[in-house]
C-alpha cells in the first residue's frame, strides 16, 4: 500500500521505527548483510562465509535486521534464507549505494 503523506508528518510512533532502521544499518556488518540479500534470497551460513562473518554473529545481526523489517526469512528444510524485506528497502539501498558511489566533485 502506497502512503502519500509527506514525510514531514510521521508520527513519533513512525518517526522512531524509521530512526531504528537506520540505526540498525549503522553497523557496518549489518549493512553488508542487508546489501547481500538485495537481489536474491541467500542462506544464512553462505551469507556468514560470503562476509567473513562466524555464523552466530551472522546469525544474531540477521535476527535483529529481521525484526527490523529490514529483512524477510523463509525456512527451507534446515537452512533459513534471507532476502530485502520488500521493494522499498531495495530501493532505497540501491539509492544510498549510488550517492556513495557518485565522485565527490558531484557534490561541490
Amino acid at each position: 500500500m502506497m502512503n502519500s503523506a509527506p514525510p514531514s508528518t510521521l508520527s513519533d510512533d513512525r518517526a522512531r521505527e524509521l530512526a531504528e532502521m537506520f540505526h540498525l544499518m549503522g553497523e557496518p556488518n549489518r549493512l553488508r548483510l542487508v546489501l547481500a540479500c538485495l537481489e536474491a534470497p541467500a542462506a544464512a551460513g553462505e551469507l556468514a562465509r560470503r562476509l567473513g562473518l562466524s555464523a552466530s554473529l551472522a546469525s544474531h545481526h540477521l535476527r535483529l535486521l529481521r525484526a527490523g523489517r529490514l529483512l524477510k526469512a523463509e525456512r527451507r528444510g534446515k537452512q533459513i534464507f534471507y532476502e530485502a524485506a520488500d521493494d522499498h528497502v531495495r530501493a532505497v539501498m540501491r539509492d544510498m549505494v549510488s550517492h556513495v558511489l557518485e565522485p565527490e566533485e558531484e557534490h561541490l
